[in-house]
């Protein structure tokens, strides 16, 4: 029994997997092994093979060398990052021909789909799949993912197109009784990858094995890799000290060398390869330099929006709407896909002039000759046809960045673009690869404002370290539309969420946004394809009688908190009590505070406990 066991725990064993692309080597020599119970996050800078090793994983692409090998029978199933579907069939449809080639009653292949789809929240199963929006079609490829009950799923970057709701929805199936018994995701949300995972793997060529793995979340992950790359700095440090007595030593005489013993000699040659082999691994370690650059305008008010509306169709997106930007003004804006944040985007982006939408009411006032710099998630800035050289330097071999030419090869560079790569077409490169092209051009234009649409999408993780930094530091205005909650934590000041009790408010985080959000299902965006070829959105599903999926999630965490807000009362009444305290008014008067805030925060959480038990019994 325990020889069966320990044969069920290794599903798939990775040896020596190696896979090139014409001159360009994405791995070497990679070794894994995927155990049951495993929860792995695959993670690396764009370009070093994450997608390329998931489908060689799934038998979906060759490797050029190595092998896999997936124990008997295992059930695999592979989620792409491409969402593709019979678009004029239904959602239920979809997934019945999924499962079409199964030995199960017609009855039974409903009920599995139908229950998959329930607990997925779809609002109208029998709508068109080209009615959904982008988030919808990542929900109904997570559940035809899920469906055929793998032991191992694999999935590449599931979060892409989720909002947060539907981010925190996939947390919850990961995590629950009917996950897979191990899988494998691409992922770059560090939240996500914090929550979801027990194992994380890094390819990067800065490792001397092709990959870096450890055994835990990722932020133990983080803590191994800086210690890694402290001790190889060192070890850099420690073979070029060495290196440097060997080489003086080589370069004495005939005479006195001939008295050393050979094997010296050969260990001096050894270890300046030891020496070159180190020093390229660390000179790998290189991050997109992101920079933007702004006016140093010191003018209190750069923008006024006041009472500004919206609708489409006769649905109103947002109104009444109030906001004032000030330099260092950092907003992010919430709200599920298709609410009107876009809009709210693209009506702020027009305040200088050549509005492409323009609010119902209000009004909207800037700054003399201020500056608004924007991304546009959708990318139709970028032209697919002209060449990596064309798009970073529109108007020659040069750029100017900060008052000075720039020569376009060293431009590149900076976004980790290589020479050989400057004649290529855009439409051949990589999401992150061309999310970098729009932020190279976003730097090159001095800015008061910056109204960020998406800027997340596709890039790597030390990317997004350097982006976050690159926002930190940014003078100016910035709004920042993201669902990296990562980012919006880091950040941003406030946040402006859709969606709430109150329509459109704001708020100290997204964890308050999310408990502000009313009983009801996402809705379509009413100006997505469907809509817009006269088609219906679904309709919001009928939840009486049972909590949703946020209320369940809230009422499940309610009761620790409750026990955590009273155990904060106590601890500050023993402080009141304290004689350091009670002998400086300052110190006194401050703990008296917090300590009513701790009350006020306990009774708020038992009237809150009170709602959701009225609501479950209803």
């Amino acid at each position: 029994m325990e020889f069966f066991f320990l044969i069920m725990a290794n599903l798939i064993t990775c040896k020596a997997l190696g896979k090139s692309f014409g001159a360009q080597n994405l791995f070497k020599n990679i070794n894994l092994v995927v155990n049951s119970g495993e929860k792995i996050g695959v993670i690396g800078p764009n370009g070093s093979g994450k997608s390329t090793l998931l489908k060689i994983i799934c038998g979906h692409e060759e490797a050029d060398s190595g092998q896999v090998v997936r124990q008997k029978f295992i059930r695999l199933s592979y989620l792409a990052q491409e969402d593709v579907f019979a678009l004029e069939k239904s959602v239920t449809a979809n997934l019945l021909t999924a499962i079409m080639g199964e030995d199960l009653e017609e009855t039974a292949k409903y009920n599995r789909v139908h229950t998959l789809l329930s607990r997925a929240e779809f609002p109208d199963a029998d709508a068109p799949v080209e009615n959904l929006s982008g988030g919808w079609r990542k929900r109904l490829s997570i559940c035809r993912a899920l469906l055929a009950s793998p032991d191992v799923l694999v999935m590449d970057e599931p979060t892409n197109h989720l909002d947060i709701e539907g981010i925190l929805w996939l947390e919850k199936m990961l995590s629950g009784g009917t996950a897979p018994s191990a899988y494998l995701l691409v992922s770059h949300d560090r939240h996500f990858l914090e929550n979801c995972t027990n194992r994380i793997i890094e390819l990067s060529a800065v490792y001397p094995e092709g990959t870096l793995q450890v055994q835990g979340p990722y932020s133990q992950f983080l803590e191994v890799r800086e210690l890694f790359l402290e001790g190889q700095t060192l070890e850099e440090e420690r073979l070029a000290n060495k290196a440097r007595r060997e080489i003086e030593w080589l370069r004495r005489g005939p005479k006195a060398r001939a008295t050393k013993a050979k094997y010296r000699i050969d260990e001096a040659h050894k270890l300046t390869g030891e020496l070159a082999e180190v020093k390229a691994r660390n000179r790998s370690i290189s991050s997109v330099q992101i920079d933007f650059e702004a006016t140093g305008r010191k003018t209190r008010k750069l923008l006024e929006a006041i009472g500004l509306t919206k609708a489409y169709g006769g649905e109103p997106l947002f109104s009444d709407l109030d906001i004032i930007l000030s330099p260092g003004s950092r907003l992010g804006l919430l709200g599920r896909n298709g609410c009107g944040k876009s809009t709210l985007m693209q009506i702020l982006a027009g305040a200088t002039g050549n509005a492409r939408v323009l609010p119902d009411a209000g009004t909207l006032k800037t700054a003399d000759n201020v500056k608004i710099v924007t991304f546009d998630q959708n990318r139709e800035s970028i032209d697919p046809t002209v060449t990596l050289r064309r798009a970073l330097a529109p108007e020659g071999d040069a750029v100017v960045y900060c008052g000075r030419s720039l020569h376009v090869a060293s431009w590149a560079k900076k976004f980790l673009f290589r020479p050989d790569q400057l004649e290529t077409p855009v439409g051949q490169l990589s999401g992150g690869e061309q999310a970098r092209i729009l932020i190279a051009g976003l730097m090159r234009r001095p800015a008061d404002i910056l109204l960020l649409d998406e800027p997340t999408n596709d890039l790597d993780i030390a990317s997004l370290d350097v982006l976050e930094t690159s926002l930190i530091d940014f003078p100016g205005a910035l709004i920042l539309v993201t669902h990296d909650r990562f980012l919006l934590d880091r950040v941003c000041h406030r946040l402006l969420g859709f969606g709430g009790r109150a329509g459109v408010s704001y708020y100290a985080d997204y964890e308050q946004w999310l408990s502000d959000l009313p009983q009801s299902a996402e809705k379509d965006d009413p100006r997505d394809k469907g809509a817009e070829k006269g088609g219906t959105s679904p309709a919001p599903a009928k939840n009486k009688g049972r909590l949703s999926y946020l209320d369940q999630r809230e009422y499940e965490q309610i009761e620790e908190k409750i026990t955590a807000g009273e155990n904060r009362v106590r601890e500050l009444e023993e402080r009141m009590q304290h004689p350091d305290v009670v002998s400086t008014a300052d110190m006194l008067t401050a703990c008296w505070r917090d300590l009513e805030a701790a009350r006020l925060e306990v009774e708020r959480l038992y009237h809150r406990w009170d709602e959701l038990e009225e609501k479950k019994g209803e």
